[in-house]
């Protein structure tokens, strides 16, 4: 099924409610490797129920139906369309996580029932043979009806271009400064990191199986990539605020490159006011993996 334009602007999720716990959130600052000291008591408050402090990025999981968050009841019915819509697919098997951005209108609690509305915001043509970027939006609403999260994502449709929408007008990408780092921060992935993040919802067999990985055109199984967009928020939280996840209001960044579990990164970051630029790299294999990063703070 092709995309339709400019009736995709009209596609939303139905309204799905669901309820997670520390157990969540535990797991998730788990494989984003926090935590691997033990003895490190700022990274165990994110990892231990007393004093349990919450990723900021563990919004991407947390309303996941599976590992990450439950649902609580059933999805509502999906929102009335416009009279003669033509529902638009894309080809989910040429499909490439653009960006990802998490804002948070507020601190995300150790625990909650939220609910999560999606919708797609833009769809833009790069021609028939060179693909579609898709963006969409979902929005986490609390008990009281109030707003919590924000999280938009883009993806790079391969095999969509061609469907007749506008070509300009993407959002554009944060642009890191031009001059040296103000600091950078190493952080060593485990060999098994994939194994352990992918129990926040993810189990895509890319990840795991090392089979799957040599068909995909790679010689062992990748790590997730918003297990890296967690780890560069785990940089920032490690590098700038003392690890006062509270302090921060959203990050976002976009993915270049892919990341094998056991690969050391390198988060690069820039400090201007309460704007942090950042982009990670892993020096070994002479790699970016993370462009155009921004963390902003309240």
């Amino acid at each position: 099924m092709p995309i339709y334009y400019p009736d995709i602007l009209d596609q939303k999720t139905a309204a799905r409610t669901f309820t997670y716990g520390d157990k969540d959130v535990m797991l998730y600052a788990l494989g984003v490797g926090l935590g691997a000291d033990p003895m490190d008591e700022k990274e165990l408050a994110f990892v231990y129920e007393r004093g349990l402090k919450v990723v900021p990025t563990a919004a991407t999981v947390l309303a996941a139906g599976g590992g990450g968050g439950r649902a609580a009841r059933g999805a509502a019915e999906g929102p009335a369309l416009p009279a003669g819509h033509r529902p638009s697919q894309i080809n989910f098997l040429m499909v490439v996580h653009g960006e990802q951005k998490v804002e948070l209108h507020k601190p995300l609690p150790t625990t909650g029932t939220f609910t999560a509305e999606g919708r797609t915001v833009g769809a833009y043509d790069k021609g028939k043979d060179k693909g579609a970027v898709i963006v969409n939006e979902t929005v986490w609403t609390d008990e009281k009806g109030e707003k919590v999260a924000t999280l938009t994502g883009s993806t790079f449709a391969r095999g969509d271009g061609g469907f007749g929408g506008p070509s300009e007008g993407a959002p554009e990408p944060h642009a890191a400064p031009t001059r040296a780092p103000d600091l950078s921060v190493d952080i060593a992935t485990r060999e098994d990191q994939a194994l352990l993040y992918r129990l926040n919802g993810d189990r895509n067999p890319l990840h795991s199986d090392p089979d799957v990985a040599k068909r995909a055109g790679f010689p062992r199984p990748i790590l997730h990539g918003l297990c890296t967009y967690g780890i560069t928020c785990r940089a920032v939280l490690q590098a700038i605020t003392d690890y006062d996840a509270d302090q921060i209001l959203s990050h976002q960044a976009r993915f270049s490159a892919p990341v094998f579990p056991g690969d050391v990164i390198t988060v690069d970051l820039w400090k201007d006011g309460k704007n942090i630029s950042f982009e990670a790299r892993v020096k070994a294999r002479n790699a970016t993996v993370i462009k155009n990063g921004l963390t902003v703070l309240r």
